[in-house]
Formats: C-alpha cells, sequence, structure tokens
C-alpha cells in the first residue's frame, strides 16, 4: 500500500538557555495511507512531540518528514502554512475552539483561511456538523456545548476541508467514557471511509481499536504491534 508519511531520523531536542533536552532520539517511522494509527507510551515518551512534528505544527531538530511525496521540511513557512490547511487537520485534547465563535464559523475556520466565500464556507460548515449529528448546535458557542459535542465540533473542523491526513492528539482525554467512545466510533467511521489518522492516546482500550500500535519510550520507538490486516 502507498505510502502517505515516511519519517526517517526524527530528532528533537528543547533548549532553555544552556540546558538541553532531547525528546526525541531518531525516530524512523512510515505511515500507509488509509491506516489508523495509534501512539502510545509513559508521560514523557514523547508521543505529542512526534506527532506535532508529522503534523507540522513544529520543527524537528534533525531529521526528514515526506508526506504525499513532498519533502516538508524544505518548504519555507508560508508554504508549510498552505501545506497544513490543504493536506492535514487536527483534533486536540483540549479542542481549541475560539471562543467567540460559534460551532459553525469554528468549523468554517479552515475554508474561510483558504479563501473560500464565507456563504459557502458556513454551508459547507454546517453539512458537516449534521453528519456529526449537532444540528442542533450550529449556533452555539463552546462554553454552550459539553466537552463530547465541544470534541464533534473539533472533529468537524478537521475534516470540513478534507484533508489527506488527520492528526489527534489524546482526542479522548477530557471525556467521560459514553463520550469518548462516541468520539473514537466518529474516528473509526472516517478510517473506513478511507482517511489517514494518527492519534496519539494513553488508553489501550482505544488504541486497540486502531490499525497499528506503536509504542514510544524515552525518546525511541520501543515496540509495534499490528492489530488488522493490511488494507
Amino acid at each position: 500500500m502507498e505510502l502517505i508519511i515516511k519519517a526517517k531520523g526524527i530528532v528533537k531536542t528543547f533548549v532553555d538557555g544552556e540546558v538541553e533536552t532531547p525528546v526525541l532520539k531518531g525516530i524512523d517511522l512510515e505511515i500507509k495511507r488509509g491506516e489508523f494509527l495509534s501512539i502510545m507510551g509513559r508521560s514523557g515518551a514523547g508521543k505529542s512531540t512526534l506527532i506535532y512534528q508529522l503534523g507540522l505544527l513544529d520543527e524537528p531538530t534533525g531529521g526528514q518528514i515526506d508526506i504525499n511525496g513532498t519533502d516538508t521540511l524544505a518548504l519555507n513557512w508560508s508554504k508549510k502554512t498552505d501545506f497544513r490547511l490543504k493536506y492535514l487537520g487536527y483534533v486536540f485534547q483540549d479542542y481549541a475552539l475560539v471562543p467567540e465563535l460559534t460551532a459553525v464559523e469554528n468549523v468554517a475556520l479552515p475554508l474561510l483561511m483558504r479563501g473560500i466565500q464565507t456563504n459557502k464556507a458556513l454551508e459547507k460548515a454546517r453539512e458537516v456538523l449534521h453528519t456529526l449529528e449537532l444540528h442542533q448546535q450550529v449556533n452555539n458557542f463552546p462554553s454552550q456545548l459539553s466537552g463530547g459535542e465541544q470534541q464533534r465540533v473539533s472533529i468537524a473542523r478537521a475534516i470540513v476541508d478534507e484533508p489527506e491526513i488527520i492528526f489527534c492528539d489524546e482526542p479522548t482525554a477530557n471525556l467521560d467514557s459514553l463520550s469518548a467512545r462516541v468520539v473514537i466510533d466518529i474516528l473509526k467511521k472516517l478510517n473506513k471511509s478511507g482517511q489517514t489518522i494518527v492519534m496519539v492516546t494513553h488508553e489501550d482500550e482505544y488504541a486497540r481499536q486502531t490499525d497499528r500500535i506503536i509504542k514510544l519510550a524515552d525518546g525511541l520507538i520501543e515496540s509495534e504491534e499490528i492489530l488488522t490486516p493490511a488494507k
């Protein structure tokens, strides 16, 4: 199956004055198109740091990241921003919704940033919210939504522009068990339709519903477990 992400020798060291803290120490990782990959590991293992590098939200200290055949680290800041908007979607642990915007306005943001006309962006945002059973909450502000509803709005925002890859950083961490299962079911449904998903999680129950588990320890891949036959 075609690779959509090929990362080689990913190193990330945080520098604070004269103190250097190595977090990723040389990660090699290949992800297939249409795969649902989960990344696990203890706190401090480098899970979120890795997904931030793969998702182009941070710059690694060293290594190479090819996405869709593009050497992403060779892109300048402007082209990297355009690349993220065109190909990548994000779901965060804290939802990262703009509190002053309604649900539909939050979901429309990626489209507006790409220059889509406001009325068309809002129409598409409403359609996506309807598919996630949030048709009654389209005009609610984040403060008027439950945690599970906020995370579904976050997922709607991630998929509204039909990205190649969705990166999820602990998407169920702040949710009750029922809301968490709803979120995982949505991600599984998206994956079955062909969506590539990379998810950081500390919950084994949800990791085991993905195609493959990568476990990190001390900034390196400790193990890999394939859970379903190759698609």
